[in-house]
């Protein structure tokens, strides 16, 4: 097999990604047009939500940190054991060496609001010194570290898709400073063979600022490797890292995402 062959399969399999992907799309699009008219009275309303003033969980919001307690928190992988990083002054502190935590609950579709700060008293180098990360459905990975005069890898550094996707900007604040993430996830789906039907996707702002644009993810985060689907459940877990370095969380809320009809 020629080096020119090796090279075209990452794009051939990119395309397939796509191609089911738009396909799925068109799937949905003739299925909304066959079920509403335009300006169609009777196509339910959006159910109304009580609005708060920035960045406080809304009223439908599932609230997983509101600086009193980690009790929507497990320790990852667990059946239930207590999570084992520190609320300290109101904030969710990384315990180095107590593993990561994860939601009791599971979530899909959904859109995430947390802020996070790396103290000032942290040495970053890298991926070294001041690193975490959250995961959605407990494997695909939006970056947590210091990124403001802290050079790396573009695809793992603050606000990027871990190693499939950098970044459109650098909008990580200094040390000291807290920054916010507010994450649309949607997951992906596969038949009841296994097979992937729609890819994952994920749209990310940092402190107000587009950072990631409804980016298609190749698979689960993989370190040092190409990501790839395995089939799961459409429900699971989101997952904080402790990678070592005591990192702070604060303000951390969710919101199901269903369509208007409830579904």
């Amino acid at each position: 097999m020629s080096n020119n062959h090796l090279k075209l399969r990452p794009n051939v399999a990119a395309a397939s990604i796509i191609l089911t992907a738009i396909g799925a799309g068109a799937v949905w699009a003739a299925t909304q047009q066959d079920q509403w008219g335009i300006h169609d009275m009777k196509r339910p309303q959006p159910r109304p939500v009580a609005t708060t003033a920035c960045c406080a969980a809304p009223a439908d919001a599932v609230v997983l940190f509101d600086g009193k307690d980690a009790a929507a928190w497990q320790k990852a992988g667990s059946n239930g054991e207590a999570a084992g990083w520190e609320v300290i002054d109101g904030n969710l502190c990384v315990k180095p060496g107590t593993g990561d935590i994860a939601t009791r609950q599971s979530f899909g579709d959904c859109q995430l609001h947390m802020e996070w700060m790396v103290p000032t008293d942290l040495h970053c180098r890298g991926q070294h010194g001041c690193n975490s990360g959250v995961f959605f459905m407990n494997q695909y990975e939006v970056q947590v570290l210091n990124s403001n005069g802290n050079d790396t890898y573009v695809d793992g550094m603050a606000g990027s898709l871990y190693g499939q996707n950098p970044p459109l900007v650098n909008a990580c604040k200094p040390q000291g400073e807290w920054n916010s993430y507010d994450i649309v996830f949607h997951g992906p789906r596969f038949a009841d063979d296994g097979q992937l039907l729609h890819p994952a996707t994920a749209t990310v702002f940092m402190n107000g600022v587009l950072v990631q644009d409804h980016f298609t993810l190749w698979g689960s985060t993989a370190h040092g490797a190409r990501a790839k689907y395995s089939a799961h459940p459409d429900q699971l877990p989101i997952r904080l890292q402790d990678h070592g370095d005591p990192l702070k969380f604060r303000n951390i809320w969710l919101r199901p995402l269903t369509a208007a009809d409830g579904t």
